[in-house]
This record gives C-alpha cells, structure tokens and sequence, in this order.
C-alpha cells in the first residue's frame, strides 16, 4: 500500500472560505478478496472525536485548524475508522487507488494564526 500527502495550500481565515484538497491511497489485494481502507483520527484528535466521528485537527505548535477528510467528492461520507466509515475496496490482484478528499471549512477556524499546520492520519487496510 502506497499513500500520498494531503496537501490543503494556503488558507485565509479572513475569507472565510472552504479550502479542499485530495490524496490517494494505492492498494493491491488477492482477486477476489474484498478489503476495508480505514483513517485513523489524526495525532491531533478533537475533544469527542470517536473513530466513528473523527474530529481531526493539524496543529502548529498550540494552535489547531479543523479539517475533515471525505470518502466522496461531495464531501458528504466522513472517512473514518469504522467498518460503516471506512471505504471499500476490492481485490482485483492490481494496483486500485482510493482517493481521500479534505477540507477546511472556512467558518470553522475564523481567526486561526498564520502558520504551518500539519498532522499525520495512520492508514489501515483490512482485508
């Protein structure tokens, strides 16, 4: 399994504005097989984040900014790490990618310092 960074670019609390991105993820099962891609909640997990409900945040030093990663381009299925918030793949005996999209909801961090903000989410394949 090979995965890529997510990388948001720059956000500008003043705007306001929701700033997305993508990675992916490239697995290769036996044929046949089906597998389940789990996120883990992130080195830097909100107060009442769940596997279920994974409130991530990147941090710079103290300082938090809120984003969440999205089976969906619609930004609709939270990805999370649940057998119900996971994605599943398929064994095809070939490389499949899976591609996870972010977001920072602009609404959400109003008045976050300026900063490099980072975290690290642990990718599992069960199969």
């Amino acid at each position: 399994m090979t995965t890529g960074d997510l990388t948001f670019g720059t956000y500008d609390p003043s705007t306001q504005a929701d700033v997305t991105g993508t990675a992916t993820i490239t697995s290769t099962c036996t044929s046949g097989g089906g597998a389940m891609i789990l996120l883990s909640q992130g080195g830097n997990a909100d107060t009442g984040s769940s596997d279920a409900v994974p409130l991530r945040q990147m941090a710079d030093g103290v300082n938090r900014l809120k984003y969440h990663l999205y089976g969906d381009s619609d930004f609709n299925t939270v990805f999370g790490n649940t057998p119900g918030t996971g994605q599943p793949t398929t064994g095809t005996g070939v490389a499949v990618t899976t591609t996870v999209h972010g977001k920072i909801i602009g609404s959400e961090n109003a008045g976050i310092p300026t900063g490099t903000y980072a975290d690290g989410v642990l990718v599992t394949l069960t199969y």
